[in-house]
């Protein structure tokens, strides 16, 4: 093999190997969903036990991080008093007080009940964004944004599938 060859091959190698590094966190998901599924809560089921409560769309959003379309949940429609819980493990997430319609298709809310979430950072699909998940199972709830409004500022942007209304 000629030095230009060499060179040709080794430089290309090189590029390719360092921008699948690069797309590969973007691509792959994150690294905290990786730490999330080795974390502790306090309803920890296996994949075939979860399978059994939930419908397969339910399963596919709660456990496997997917998102249901836009437009398609009634409750994103709903304005009464109550509360929506966890549809994984009936944990009470927020209340129909800070609720709000975003336009986007998705039910949103300004503030979750204090200490039913928790957080990580998503960096699937070319973005960085914020998962909201439940803290009791760790079921994937959607996302939190900042152009939600007053008094917060927070758009918790999540998928009805996710979720039960208990009227009150």
């Amino acid at each position: 093999m000629n030095k230009r060859r060499f060179l040709i091959a080794t430089t290309s190698w090189s590029v390719g190997l360092v921008g699948t590094t690069f797309l590969s966190r973007y691509l792959v998901g994150n690294l905290d969903n990786m730490a999330d599924a080795k974390k502790k809560f306090e309803i920890m089921k296996t994949d075939d036990e979860w399978k059994k409560t939930l419908t397969p769309e339910q399963f596919r959003v709660l456990r496997q991080h997917g998102t249901e379309r836009a437009g398609t949940s009634s409750l994103d429609k709903i304005y009464t008093k109550g509360t929506y819980e966890c549809a994984a493990c009936d944990l009470p997430l927020f209340t129909s007080d800070t609720k709000f319609n975003s336009g986007t298709g998705w039910p949103s809310y300004f503030d979750p009940i204090p200490g039913a979430i928790e957080t990580s950072t998503d960096r699937a699909l070319f973005m960085t964004r914020v998962e909201v998940h439940c803290r009791r199972c760790g079921g994937h709830l959607g996302h939190v944004f900042d152009d939600g409004p007053a008094p917060t500022g927070k758009r918790y942007c999540m998928n009805g599938v996710s979720l039960k209304f208990v009227p009150s």
